[in-house]
């Protein structure tokens, strides 16, 4: 363990001592366990306390560092479990996996092998309907940026164009999204050839206003799951 791993285990132990003194479990998580750490990054922290009823999150500053704590129970935190693995962004059962543990209790054993077996599984395959929706809306957005004329317009439809792309790649792939850093580093992670071509692609619109690198690669993802598609959507009918 690193001297900076060290130094917010130290930090975020005394903020459990002092401000969650009755909780029953903590973890802490994020940036500084995975060695990422910048000098903006704040400590994650699950602090784990059955009596909650509902889980909420606090933010502040301790010792210098800006914190983010996440408060639930064993119960809550399956929900969120849940709701992650459904929008296929597991962020809470990442925290759990990596999270470093400030204070041990018998339900965090089978909170981490759940968060494991969970992130190992991967996300629910989208239905033929999901997977259509993603495609018609990454269609309609694509042919918005190949007609844009404006380049402030065009960076604006751009900045979309790379997160909704990202994401359709992902899920259609049957893999595990991402939000903001972790949306483009979840392609690394499983497609680091992709996701190259991907950063080059928009570095090449957004420094040189050259848009077919972004338009041929999103092309060919569209075509991987059956193309273009805008005749004969319907939504809500």
């Amino acid at each position: 363990m690193n001297d900076q791993v060290s130094r917010a285990k130290q930090s975020a132990r005394l903020i459990i001592e002092t401000r969650y003194p009755d909780c029953d479990a903590a973890l802490l998580a994020g940036s500084f366990v995975r060695g990422q750490a910048t000098a903006t990054s704040d400590l994650d922290l699950i602090v784990f306390n059955e009596s909650v009823a509902d889980s909420y999150r606090e933010s502040f500053t301790s010792d210098g560092y800006p914190v983010e704590a996440f408060i639930h129970s064993s119960t809550t935190i399956r929900e969120f479990f849940r709701q992650d693995r459904e929008r296929g962004r597991p962020s809470i059962q990442r925290m759990v996996t990596e999270g470093l543990v400030l204070r041990n209790h018998a339900l965090l054993a089978p909170l981490k092998a759940q968060a494991q077996t969970e992130l190992l599984a991967g996300p629910p395959v989208l239905s033929l309907a999901e997977a259509d929706r993603a495609r018609y809306f990454l269609t309609d957005l694509l042919d918005d940026f190949i007609g844009v004329t404006d380049r402030t317009e065009g960076l604006g439809i751009a900045a979309r164009l790379l997160e909704q792309a990202t994401d359709f790649r992902l899920r259609t792939s049957g893999h595990w999204t991402g939000q903001g850093k972790w949306l483009i580093r979840s392609l690394a992670i499983v497609d680091p050839v992709e996701a190259k071509r991907l950063t080059d692609a928009f570095e090449a619109y957004f420094r040189l206003d050259e848009k077919q690198a972004v338009i041929g690669l999103l092309e060919q993802w569209l075509d991987a799951q059956g193309g273009r598609y805008f005749e004969g959507f319907s939504i809500g009918k």
